[in-house]
């Protein structure tokens, strides 16, 4: 009976297996979608860029291509990589002169003194892109702190609500080229050291980005918290939950989504702001590189400027990817469609 039975239906295995192959081949082509239509519309804007570029001359010449452009990426990374084998050797050479001080029998003043002077070439393109990587997470993290905590009590009270959105909403559209001078002239009055942790051009630019990026957050969490659905916060008095409990085992999981958007744009923003602010506060980080370059003039400065641009933009993507992913990792619903 087992045998007939199993040898009756050979259809099922295979069907089972026939919707199985079914699910993977979909998987496959839309993997294979996903790589295939980026690749032709890199493709079409670079053929685009390469024909449009060829067409425009300026004062330093014809507007650089994607060849140019490579050229001096290459050339970019290769005097990052002399300013390193620079350092090393300065570093080589002073450990040295430390040896030879301490086997004279040098003060320990003077010697302390030599292993405190650190090598001071410039600052390579490579260091500048780190450098507003760290300024950029410091200004957004400062915002976070403070749009979160601001836009959860906002939004639990309506009141406070309606005190605060009006003073939101003046302040949320104000540019950071208007910021800037007041964050300026409050730094270099209020920052005063003789041996700083943090440079003043940091802490400005830092600041500028808070200031900046600190609206969308605080907007999308009021949103969130708010539209809560009003049967959970009839559960948690029925269950008589304090406060705190309330918050974080009902309201913070139903507002996530609100939140992380207004994450993703304030990253955005603040990737932004940052560019400006670092023009015109000179703190060493990318916005400085293409204001060097603009006032340099050279006739490489058109194609350096376009490889910043272009980095500016792929980190952008990069950021943006990563709230994303952190969106997925700390959303309750792992079924939603995120974009």
């Amino acid at each position: 009976m087992s045998s007939a039975a199993v040898s009756s239906n050979p259809e099922k295995p295979l069907l089972f297996g026939g919707l199985a192959n079914g699910m993977s081949s979909q998987k496959r082509h839309k993997l294979l979608l996903s790589i295939f239509l980026p690749a032709v519309a890199i493709g079409i804007f670079l053929m685009l860029w390469s024909v449009s570029a060829k067409n425009i001359h300026t004062s330093l010449g014809t507007f650089p291509g994607p060849a140019e452009v490579w050229v001096q990426g290459q050339n970019l990374w290769a005097e990052h990589l002399e300013e390193r084998a620079k350092a090393v050797a300065f570093d080589e050479r002073q450990q040295q002169r430390i040896e030879k001080a301490i086997a004279a029998g040098k003060p320990p003043e003077k010697i302390e003194k030599m292993q405190k002077r650190k090598y001071t070439g410039k600052e390579t393109f490579i260091d500048q892109i780190f450098t507003s990587l760290w300024t950029v997470a410091v200004g957004f993290l400062l915002a976070s702190v403070i749009a979160i905590p601001i836009g959860i009590v906002t939004g639990m009270n309506s009141m406070l609500y309606m005190a605060i959105n009006p003073i939101v909403q003046m302040f949320k559209p104000v540019s950071p080229l208007a910021w800037l001078p007041l964050i300026t002239m409050v730094v270099s009055a209020v920052y005063v050291s003789s041996d700083p942790m943090f440079s003043k051009s940091f802490v400005t630019s830092a600041l500028t980005v808070s200031l900046c990026c600190l609206w969308p957050t605080l907007i999308n969490t009021t949103v969130g918290v708010s539209s809560v659905d009003k049967d959970l916060i009839n559960v948690s008095r029925v269950l008589r939950l304090n406060s705190w409990t309330k918050t974080f085992k009902i309201v913070l999981p139903s507002a996530i989504p609100m939140i992380f958007t207004g994450l993703r744009l304030s990253l955005g923003i603040s990737w932004m702001v940052l560019i400006a602010a670092e023009m015109l506060a000179q703190n060493p980080g990318l916005g400085k590189f293409v204001w060097d370059e603009f006032q340099n003039g050279s006739s490489n400065s058109l194609a350096r400027i376009m490889v910043a641009v272009l980095v500016i933009g792929f980190i952008g993507f990069l950021l943006d990817r990563s709230m994303l992913g952190l969106q997925r990792l700390v959303s309750w619903d792992k079924n939603a469609v995120l974009r």
